[in-house]
């Protein structure tokens, strides 16, 4: 770390509001804040952390490049080029990352071959994503679908419906976001199954099982709604492929709050066009934006999201939180939090 006594410059790459900006440059006598609003991507709604991008001058541009020179830590990564963090940052020890799920980000940069330290926004979004995921389920399970079609219809119809309680609910992916999900599903009743890194160990109150990969092709018969949650990996792309579809009972709910990628997507598409699943609640998709000739977009068995489920009013603050507490650990020479680690992809 650096020595007592000198200046911290930290730099903020994407928009962030006063207040955040204010208590940042309040952790530490030594923190000088470079943030020049005026040069970053502008958001389209809020907590948007890419934004429109702007049209530099020249000026304005040689003043950006002047920023990430002398920057040690940035918050989030150079929206111009990030894949140049390396030698345009020279400075440069460590970013706090805005988002939980960065590896294939790093990976596409080259980031990862750096020697800069990253750390994630893992568990901001725990809360939010955890409620989406309840949504999901409860969207199909309490028969929204034909609801919204007997509304439409001024249609009077009672009928009998199912609840959540007592449905097996499998929840891939125990980490921050994972283990919130899981316990939102069992407060609810559900008897929820965990499926952890191999290896790993969790605290889970008892309120879940937690279950490895070897396990999955057993378990996924007997599911009525699973929840992807992991991380993207050599390990868990196509995770979900159109043999393990086969598998799932055809009421089954597949929910993906992951990334696209950690289903197939295609295989996803004919399992819900010939109704072998019950539905699909989707945040992520394989290539975003969704395209427009996408069939996802015109099926009454899907929910699309558009990769926003974990984004909420308070986004900005508790990322602050994380990077405030990790500024001051950070400058003590202590742990950081959620730290990438490279040979994981997360």
């Amino acid at each position: 770390m650096l020595p007592g006594s000198e200046a911290v410059r930290v730099l903020i790459c994407s928009m962030l509001e006063p207040e955040y900006v204010e208590r940042i440059a309040a952790v530490d006598s030594r923190i000088e804040v470079l943030y020049e609003p005026d040069l970053l991507p502008v958001p389209k709604y809020r907590a948007d952390h890419n934004g429109s991008p702007r049209q530099l001058s020249t000026s304005d541009a040689a003043r950006w490049s002047s920023l990430l020179a002398t920057a040690d830590v940035a918050y989030d990564f150079d929206w111009r080029a990030p894949e140049l963090m390396p030698t345009q940052c020279p400075r440069l020890k460590w970013v706090q990352a805005t988002s939980a799920g960065i590896g294939e980000f790093l990976r596409q940069t080259e980031l990862e071959l750096s020697d800069i330290q990253f750390t994630t926004a893992a568990g901001v979004h725990a809360t939010p994503l955890a409620e989406f995921a309840v949504m999901g389920a409860l969207y199909f399970i309490k028969g929204l679908p034909a609801l919204t079609k007997a509304k439409a219809q001024r249609s009077w119809q009672r009928y009998t419906t199912r609840q959540l309680a007592g449905r097996r609910v499998a929840v891939v992916g125990l980490g921050r976001v994972g283990s919130r999900v899981a316990q939102s599903f069992a407060v609810l009743g559900s008897e929820v199954w965990g499926l952890g890194r191999m290896g790993g160990t969790y605290d889970t109150d008892g309120s879940y099982r937690v279950i490895e990969l070897t396990e999955l092709d057993e378990l996924l018969p007997t599911v009525d709604v699973i929840v992807l949650c992991c991380p993207l990996t050599a390990e868990t792309r196509d995770l979900l492929d159109a043999r393990r579809l086969e598998l799932l009972p055809d009421h089954a709910i597949v929910i993906n709050l992951a990334r696209g990628d950690v289903i197939t997507e295609d295989a996803l598409i004919s399992a819900l066009a010939g109704r072998t699943i019950g539905g699909a609640c989707l945040d992520v998709f394989s290539t975003e934006p969704l395209p427009a000739d996408s069939p996802l977009w015109d099926m009454d068995n899907v929910i699309v999201s558009p990769h926003s489920a974990s984004t909420v009013e308070a986004e900005n603050g508790l990322i602050t939180d994380l990077f405030c507490s990790n500024l001051r650990n950070w400058l003590s020479g202590e742990q950081l939090t959620n730290v990438y680690q490279r040979a994981r992809g997360y």
